[in-house]
């Protein structure tokens, strides 16, 4: 995720199957707002932590209060630091989603993943949780009164004016992306939302996330706050990365990576170039696209 790449290893998919969208300075200079959508996988949670964190600036959620009956906070959700076991680490769900079997009901989720044995005391240790942002949803909806569509449509996408994205709600939602849906994976198999957009889309909608007065200095800088993970990850370009609330941190670079059945995403910004670059590719390595969000920036 550096902004000044090495050469990647040779790409499993042409570059011509790479969609990538460029804001530089603010501006939409490569990319196609009505472009096909395209999965945007975990950088969903990036989404929901704007809209947690929405709700915190207008005094409807707090940072550090215990959430009911609960040992941890939203502030620990957020930033992974829960201890709130990840669903996606059991076998059960592995094997589950390759026979294309239907999702589980969210309370069997729950029950199946035991999610109130916590992996570790709240903040005694880091722990990616796509369960812990399940549970950041469905508080969203617990306050807001509304469906995590037009929650997340009041508190984050009409504020910062992107347009024309959805939470994915059934397989034909995926038939109609880039890449289409040719195995019938179901979007509820992820239990936090998927949002589908262009690519235009998701880099406009971190980028003025991360300029503009959205959220306050304060809950800004929470969200930018880094829990240092690493000095690399191997074959990938971050370097000294980290996670913050909702946000994948490296030297130069912030935005979240994603991955699942049939294709990727990298969205990030890269503040020293004034560019946020989003590059999707119908692929399995994660890699793929975070070297071609670095080469975007560098071309």
């Amino acid at each position: 995720m550096s902004a000044s790449p090495s050469p990647s290893a040779s790409p499993p998919v042409s570059s011509g199957e790479i969609a990538i969208a460029v804001v530089r300075d603010g501006r939409l200079v490569r990319g196609d707002l009505h472009a096909p959508p395209v999965p945007w996988w975990s950088f969903t949670k990036t989404v929901l932590a704007a809209a947690a964190l929405s709700l915190v600036r207008d005094g409807k959620l707090t940072l550090d209060a215990p959430l009911p009956a609960k040992p941890y906070t939203l502030r620990q959700l957020l930033r992974h630091s829960a201890g709130v076991p990840n669903y996606s680490d059991l076998e059960s769900y592995a094997q589950a989603v390759a026979r294309g079997d239907a999702p589980w009901p969210a309370e069997e989720m729950l029950a199946r993943v035991d999610a109130d044995t916590l992996l570790f005391a709240p903040d005694a240790g880091w722990r990616y949780s796509n369960t812990g942002y399940f549970l950041v949803r469905r508080l969203i909806e617990e306050t807001t009164g509304l469906s995590l569509q037009h929650a997340l449509e009041q508190l984050v996408l009409t504020p910062l004016g992107v347009q024309d994205v959805m939470i994915a709600a059934t397989p034909d939602d995926l038939v109609a992306t880039a890449w289409g849906n040719a195995d019938g994976y179901h979007p509820d198999w992820v239990y936090h939302g998927l949002l589908l957009g262009s690519p235009a889309a998701a880099a406009l909608l971190l980028d003025r996330l991360l300029t503009t007065d959205f959220l306050p200095p304060a809950l800004l800088a929470e969200m930018l706050r880094k829990t240092p993970l690493g000095e690399s990850l191997p074959g990938r370009p971050a370097r000294n990365f980290g996670y913050g609330a909702g946000l994948m941190i490296a030297d130069g670079a912030v935005g979240h990576t994603g991955a699942g059945p049939g294709s990727v995403a990298a969205v990030y910004r890269y503040a020293s170039t004034g560019c946020t670059v989003a590059a999707f590719a119908p692929a399995a390595d994660q890699a793929l696209v975070e070297w071609a969000a670095c080469n975007a920036v560098a071309s």
